[in-house]
């Protein structure tokens, strides 16, 4: 059922406006007397998703149990990052999500549907689990929280991602995200119809039907300045609530160029990219609008690691970002990377397949680490200096020295392709 929808590439949702959607639809949905929200975590800051979760206490007050943010593989969120997304919410009431022990197996997906899916690309069953919370806390509304943007793994974020992936244990993370890499992320992103959804609406429709989920959906956009609006809200417990904020992200986010852009600049917030794991948003999101030969510069002042877990910083150390086939090699002989999944997907997601240059410039990351990666490595200062990004507009630019480049502010916002490539 769909309890409340209001969206347009030119609708601009203010507080008040996300307040009185989410009130009425809470109205539909009736009193509940044990409330779990589950929202995302400090990656996802500007989803505005920390905002709706306060209003959701200042709704139903001590009803509302439990938080527990959807962190899938990333680290815990510190409590000063609590305390900036979620002000006002009682610090009590968020609860950690460990990926690898608080798990609860619904079912499995059967191998011969994954196959099929996959186009025979992969040959598993898929494990639908979830963090115990859901199952065992008796909660009698389970609300997911958060925003539908183009996605490199699901096509488009959230929805029931956001319960069986970002609460998932580390099976279910790993083949998800597998599948995504072999079918090929430029057949998905940006699509709400692809193979690791038909997963995903599987495990949904058979094995957490019985769970009281709700899902509150944003679609965020930019105003011809760059500014962040809100351009949807889209409340609901069934596709048709993902499936309208999926076609309002993909107006809103999507950037269609008409020809293959040779020199991308984009920037990485230090407040929220600490990590290539996440840092490559800024390759996942431009790839298809890099023409051959082309170089993506990555501004990232506060990069000082690869992976956002210890075993998977391991793993992209000691492999780098090659190649699909080269990675695919790589988990057929080596135990390590067949039984971290996430990592060999990651890996793939992050190589620009020698199609295109990839340089970093990290703010703690050292030249010998980022080359080991098979990056190529640029001093952040110099790079700052010369190209200035607190100056550039979104889009094409042109520099001091008559360069012309195409900027990103945030590569988590958006998706980029020339009009070829999609």
């Amino acid at each position: 059922m769909l309890y409340y929808s209001r969206g347009s590439e030119n609708d601009r949702l203010t507080s008040q406006d996300l307040k009185e959607g989410l009130n009425e639809a809470l109205e539909k949905i009736g009193k509940r007397k044990k409330v779990l929200a589950l929202p995302p975590d400090f990656t996802r800051y500007h989803s505005r998703a920390g905002e709706l979760t306060c209003l959701v206490w200042q709704y139903y007050g001590q009803s509302l149990t439990d938080v527990l943010p959807a962190l899938g593989t990333h680290f815990p969120m510190t409590s000063q990052e609590i305390d900036r997304m979620y002000p006002g919410v009682p610090s009590t009431l968020f609860r950690e999500h460990r990926w690898r022990t608080d798990i609860v197996t619904l079912g499995e997906v059967p191998a011969d549907f994954v196959k099929d899916v996959s186009e025979n690309r992969v040959d598993y069953s898929w494990p639908a689990q979830v963090n115990r919370l859901l199952v065992e806390g008796g909660h009698d509304l389970i609300l997911s929280i958060g925003q539908v943007v183009p996605h490199e793994v699901t096509g488009f974020a959230n929805y029931n991602k956001n319960v069986l992936i970002g609460t998932g244990g580390q099976e279910g993370i790993n083949k998800s995200h597998y599948l995504g890499a072999a079918y090929g992320m430029e057949r998905m992103m940006g699509r709400a119809d692809t193979c690791v959804r038909k997963v995903l609406n599987y495990a949904s429709e058979n094995f957490t039907s019985h769970l009281p989920i709700v899902y509150v959906l944003t679609v965020i956009g930019t105003d011809e300045n760059g500014k962040l609006e809100t351009r949807g809200l889209f409340i609901g417990d069934d596709h048709e609530c993902f499936l309208r904020a999926a076609d309002l992200s993909f107006r809103v986010n999507f950037t269609m160029l008409e020809k293959p852009l040779h020199k991308v600049l984009v920037y990485l917030d230090p407040d929220e990219f600490k990590s290539t794991w996440l840092g490559n948003k800024s390759i996942y999101r431009t790839r298809m609008a890099i023409a051959d030969g082309g170089e993506l510069i990555v501004l990232a002042p506060g990069l000082r690691e690869f992976g956002e877990d210890h075993e998977i910083d391991r793993l992209i150390r000691k492999y780098g970002y090659r190649t699909t086939p080269e990675i695919l090699g790589y988990v057929a002989e080596n135990d390590e990377l067949k039984n971290n999944l996430s990592a060999a997907a990651h890996l793939i997601h992050g190589s620009s397949e020698n199609r295109f240059r990839v340089t970093y410039c990290p703010g703690s990351l050292t030249r010998e680490e980022i080359n080991s990666v098979n990056y190529n490595y640029a001093e952040l200062d110099g790079m700052m200096e010369k190209y200035e990004p607190h100056k550039l507009k979104e889009g094409f630019n042109l520099t001091r020295e008559g360069e012309e480049i195409f900027y990103v502010s945030n590569p988590a916002l958006g998706l980029w392709s020339s009009r070829e490539k999609f």
